[in-house]
């Protein structure tokens, strides 16, 4: 697994609810129409914050039932394209972290475990869409429902570069697991969701409280870790 940091790497796959765009009010907003949709109690505030990032159809069930979670997807689905997948902005230091990897020639990409249908509009409405090579993400289906696929699929598309010279940048340990999948190292975004603790148990190779600070980690001008 790669676990070079201080070094620049050829290939960075960013995850993006909670790394680069604060997504919660918009997810929270479609998930609890859902909820009142199909008479189901709200969640807590920890209940909340732990389905801010994993696939619904992983994180939903212990809430709502295994049986439940078709129902309550479609309704939140319905919900998020008719707005709420706009209710996001970008996190504060993430575009000039993007524009300077890109001057050092590193590699782009999206890997996140929502949609495609809606991470590529969302990414472009973020005025994102520019720095990225690709965009990837679950199938509605659920078919490319775990992060591992979808960074299996990312890398694919990228033609497969060596895992060493590959790093992610998520913030839940979801994106730790997924990239360790493919022998690829995970820097903690941990200015996102993750609950204490959460990244640094998962395995990740650091955690960053800021972007800056992940400019410095990766070699480049930026903000010294405390």
């Amino acid at each position: 697994m790669s676990g070079a940091l201080g070094s620049l790497p050829r290939v960075v796959l960013f995850d993006l609810d909670g790394t680069l765009s604060d997504s919660a009010p918009g997810i929270l907003a479609s998930l609890r129409h859902a909820f009142e949709v199909n008479g189901l109690p709200w969640l807590d505030p920890e209940a909340q914050r732990s389905v801010l990032g994993p696939p619904f159809y992983a994180a939903l069930p212990r809430y709502v039932g295994e049986e439940r979670v078709p129902a309550v997807v479609a309704a939140y689905r319905e919900r998020y394209a008719a707005g709420g997948m706009y209710q996001t902005s970008v996190y504060p230091g993430i575009p000039e972290t993007l524009r300077a990897l890109a001057e050092h020639g590193v590699r782009l990409a999206v890997a996140t475990s929502k949609p495609e249908r809606y991470a590529e509009p969302i990414v472009a409405h973020l005025g994102l869409d520019g720095m990225f090579e690709t965009v990837g993400g679950d199938r509605l289906d659920g078919s490319r429902g775990t992060k591992a696929l979808v960074v299996g699929e990312v890398l694919r598309r990228l033609g497969n570069p060596d895992p060493a010279t590959v790093l992610m940048v998520g913030d839940r340990e979801h994106d730790v697991h997924g990239a360790r999948a493919h022998d690829v190292g995970t820097v903690g975004a941990g200015w996102g969701y993750a609950a204490p603790g959460e990244l640094e148990n998962a395995g990740a190779l650091a955690v960053c409280v800021t972007a800056a600070q992940l400019r410095c980690r990766l070699g480049l001008p930026g903000e010294p870790p405390a």
